[in-house]
């Protein structure tokens, strides 16, 4: 059995990724600029270092990188070496329009139109939020059990990194996934102040939401992340106010198990909170 490639697999996602092929017996190949043990080294905006590690390889697990972009020449080599290709993508991406409105969206769908004209065969997962990106709430909640910020009221249904990776692996290893683009989510929809509540429990440290002032916020997150981003979320956020993020059942159609329950992530990553 030839190995499959794993890009970005020392992420949240990637590294779930390394862990169930490697439960399955399926030889793997982990890829990250600093390789975890048995990995190789490349960055996917150097198609000339990725190059070395497709020796052998016909199956690639792939995530953004960087700028779009950038990981364009790294697909155009993948579709002179192998087969398969299973892409991190984004529910941002929308199918209904020509042209992309949202920059999320648009960001990920140059890398799907790269994968599409490559003439492999792909499969796009296109996940909504990741349970993972609560973490950027751990500082807050250690401190003082309060998270501040803009639309608590927003709900959503988080996902599980192991939820996304499991999906991967059914695509990156079976039959009859070529051409599927898959919606995954969360078993639940629920609301930011929710979340901090259900991760202040998880953590035995009483954790609450605070609302403050939008402009407010929009400053706190511009200080770590680029405008744009941020103001794609924000505007998703405000629109998640009045209609709740839609469940799908994609996990438990490709996996034939249910999705994992955020108080599930929250029991796992307590310690990060505490």
């Amino acid at each position: 059995m030839k190995p499959i490639l794993v890009a970005g697999a020392t992420g949240n996602v990637g590294s779930q990724v390394v862990a169930q092929l490697r439960a399955r017996d399926v030889p793997v190949r982990p890829l990250s600029r600093t390789p975890p043990p048995g990995g190789v080294s490349g960055d996917l905006t150097k198609p000339e270092t990725i190059a070395p590690a497709l020796d052998g390889v016909d199956t690639v697990f792939l995530m953004l990188a960087g700028s779009a972009e950038a990981l364009v020449p790294t697909v155009s080599l993948l579709g002179e070496r192998v087969k398969r290709v299973v892409f991190l993508s984004s529910a941002a991406v929308d199918d209904s329009v020509a042209e992309q409105d949202n920059a999320i969206g648009a960001w990920h769908r140059v890398v799907e139109e790269a994968i599409e004209a490559a003439g492999v065969d792909w499969t796009f997962l296109r996940p909504h939020g990741f349970a993972a990106n609560t973490l950027g709430w751990a500082p807050s909640i250690r401190a003082d059990g309060v998270v501040r910020g803009a639309y608590g009221e927003a709900s959503l249904p988080l996902i599980h990194e192991k939820d996304m990776a499991a999906v991967a692996v059914e695509a990156l290893t079976g039959d009859g996934h070529a051409g599927a683009k898959y919606s995954l989510t969360g078993p639940r929809a629920m609301t930011q102040i929710e979340q901090v509540r259900i991760l202040g429990e998880a953590a035995d440290r009483p954790a609450r939401w605070e609302e403050i002032p939008l402009e407010e916020a929009r400053a706190a997150l511009l200080a770590k992340t680029p405008d744009f981003i941020v103001d794609t979320m924000l505007t998703g956020m405000r629109d998640l106010m009045t209609e709740p993020g839609e469940v799908t059942t994609t996990v438990q159609d490709v996996t034939g198990r249910p999705g994992l329950d955020f108080e599930v992530w929250a029991a796992e990553h307590a310690g990060a909170f505490r």
